[in-house]
């Protein structure tokens, strides 16, 4: 598509306070809309089975709030059909709101031909049968969720769950000890809002512009990234989304913006914390390089021998600058910092303070700091531990 004079020019430093505006992290958060305003305002919060100082979903909060508990995270989502999980970025916790527009999702699974798993005969329907009369299940309620112990070996019942979800027949409406919680759609979804009516165009066209609001400013491939578009997808509806084309020093490519982003300075307090390698702030490596000048890769996946950063690496957020990263565990009530990643001296008292505030939130009473890319920095990062903690 051919891309529309941009409005304005940003340089690289305003693009990125932009993107810490939008994303949460610069200014006073509405603290009065609490967990469920951050997920409205951040439109998709990424799920992940990984747990190690608390799951992704309950980080994400977090790291715009401060610490706030666990179970208001959980209730904040799941009470009150508050939201929905479904596939956005990845499998996503979503408002409740937002079930029109991923019509066009749903209505693309029903029209898919091939699926990895083969759906049994029969299955589909008692399914739907056992949920109405019994839900909301499980998938071990509803049958069992595998057929041997192997991951991908899914039982007829899970293989059919998993196909109702997609289709939006029905819903998770809370994971219990990880596991999805199934219930018919007709019974989760607000009446006014369980529909399919909104064409392809107008759920695309909500979902970019969702998208472009959620991140301040992004080029072609970040807004099509943030609900895992097409690029074509994102070409047909841009125009009309309520975007504005901008250019921004040093990206080489076209951008567009929320235009009420533009309009006020992004100022205010920055928010000192650990991120989830799955925090929106940072899930897309190329735009995290971009914005930040940070290389952030997940090694959970990566053999031991040849992890850099460590298994759940966390970036360190400061200042608007992402200035390390810590690579964490719990031994009872002692945060272990396996490996401290640090951008040097300077940046000992914000890991310092995101360690000691992390430690608070999980309940942990000390920290203790194993090894550090920069020795020099292991007494003063300790020091300064031991100094924040009190």
């Amino acid at each position: 598509m051919t891309t529309p004079p941009p409005i304005a020019d940003l340089s690289a430093d305003e693009a990125r306070r932009i993107a810490l505006r939008a994303q949460g992290f610069l200014g006073a958060p509405d603290r009065r809309s609490g967990v469920r305003g951050v997920l409205r305002h951040l439109g998709a919060i990424q799920l992940d089975t990984i747990s190690v100082l608390a799951r992704s979903h309950e980080l994400v909060p977090y790291a715009r709030l401060g610490a706030v508990g666990r179970k208001t995270v959980e209730d904040a989502y799941w009470r009150d059909t508050h939201s929905f999980e479904y596939w956005s970025h990845a499998a996503c916790i979503l408002p409740i709101e937002e079930w029109p527009h991923f019509a066009f999702r749903r209505r693309a699974y029903r029209n898919r031909p091939h699926w990895n798993h083969e759906l049994p005969d029969g299955a589909y329907d008692q399914v739907i049968k056992q949920l109405r009369s019994e839900g909301p299940l499980t998938a071990t309620e509803l049958g069992g969720a595998k057929k041997t112990s192997d991951w991908w070996d899914w039982s007829g019942s899970k293989v059919a769950v998993e196909r109702a979800l997609m289709y939006g027949e029905v819903v998770c409406v809370e994971r219990r000890g990880w596991k999805r919680v199934y219930d018919l759609a007709e019974r989760a979804v607000p009446e006014e809002l369980l529909h399919d009516e909104l064409d392809d165009t107008e759920c695309l066209r909500r979902l970019v512009r969702l998208a472009g609001r959620s991140l301040g400013v992004g080029t072609r491939a970040d807004i099509a990234d943030y609900h895992r578009l097409k690029g074509e997808q994102v070409d047909a509806v841009i125009a009309d989304s309520g975007l504005v084309p901008v250019m921004v020093e040093g990206w080489g490519k076209p951008a567009w913006a929320d235009p009420t982003a533009l309009e006020t300075s992004p100022r205010g307090r920055h928010r000192t914390t650990l991120l989830s390698p799955f925090d929106s702030l940072i899930w897309e490596r190329a735009r995290t390089e971009r914005i930040f000048g940070f290389t952030h890769r997940l090694e959970a996946y990566v053999p031991k021998q040849k992890r850099v950063h460590g298994y759940f690496a966390m970036p360190v957020l400061a200042g608007g600058r992402l200035v390390g990263r810590v690579d964490p565990a719990r031994e009872g009530r002692t945060l272990v910092a396996k490996q401290v990643t640090l951008d040097g001296p300077k940046a000992v008292p914000a890991v310092a303070q995101a360690l000691a505030e992390a430690a608070t939130w999980v309940d942990c009473t000390d920290v203790r700091v194993e090894r550090v890319d920069m020795p020099d920095l292991r007494e003063p990062l300790t020091k300064e531990l031991a100094r924040t903690l009190g």
